[in-house]
């Protein structure tokens, strides 16, 4: 069984995931630290809980959400993996971060995910959906076995991802949601890149995006 911790870390707020099961091998989720106490935090929860990360995964490209690879693949010796659509974004995260007014250094060369592939850690399986329409290479992970969907910005409670960023398309997003995310069970909890998590049965039903 899988059980997820959710950190909320750097000043856009963006959601980080440590994921792990029985056999204390663990997932980081865009890892997002931007300082030095951010970073403690999250490397003493996993020293805490015993975990052996063995996987760092984005959920896209955007330097938000690439904070804390830098970090997160040295203190673990692992690297990032990403949808190749978003392989660009990795060598420019500087560059974008510095149109918002925040400073970070652009992060190790991330790895492309493979068609197909699935994550495994311990007993445990993730799966990969790609959604394009927040960024070209935005993915959902998602665990069929414990009914749990990491879907970074492309699905929000209530909402969805922006679509005014280079890349972005607003169409091409609610498809995707829609052909990919909504037809999974109602009870799959959902846990976003900003905000709280909800259920893709609360979204099918109340959320104005997808009506």
């Amino acid at each position: 069984m899988i059980n997820i911790k959710k950190f909320t870390f750097n000043p856009v707020g963006v959601n980080a995931y440590v994921l792990w099961d029985e056999v204390k091998e663990a997932v980081v989720i865009d890892p997002a630290c931007s300082n030095r106490s951010e970073e403690a935090v999250l490397s003493r929860f996993v020293e805490e809980q015993g975990l052996n990360v063995v996987q760092l995964l984005n959920t896209h490209g955007h330097f938000d959400h690439l904070m804390g690879n830098s970090f997160a693949e040295t203190k673990w010796g692992l690297k990032c993996r990403i949808h190749p659509g978003d392989l660009p974004m990795v060598s420019q995260a500087k560059q974008h971060a510095m149109f918002f007014g925040i400073s970070m250094a652009n992060p190790a060369e991330a790895v492309a995910l493979v068609p197909g592939e699935e994550i495994t850690f311990g007993r445990s399986v993730l799966k990969f959906i790609h959604v394009p329409g927040h960024s070209a290479g935005g993915v959902a992970y998602y665990s069929e076995a414990d009914h749990l969907l990491v879907v970074g910005d492309i699905l929000f409670e209530g909402s969805v991802g922006r679509t005014d960023l280079p890349g972005g398309n607003h169409a091409q997003l609610i498809s995707g949601i829609k052909e990919k995310l909504m037809v999974l069970a109602d009870g799959v909890r959902v846990y976003p890149g900003h905000g709280g998590d909800t259920t893709i049965g609360r979204e099918r039903r109340s959320n104005p995006f997808l009506q």
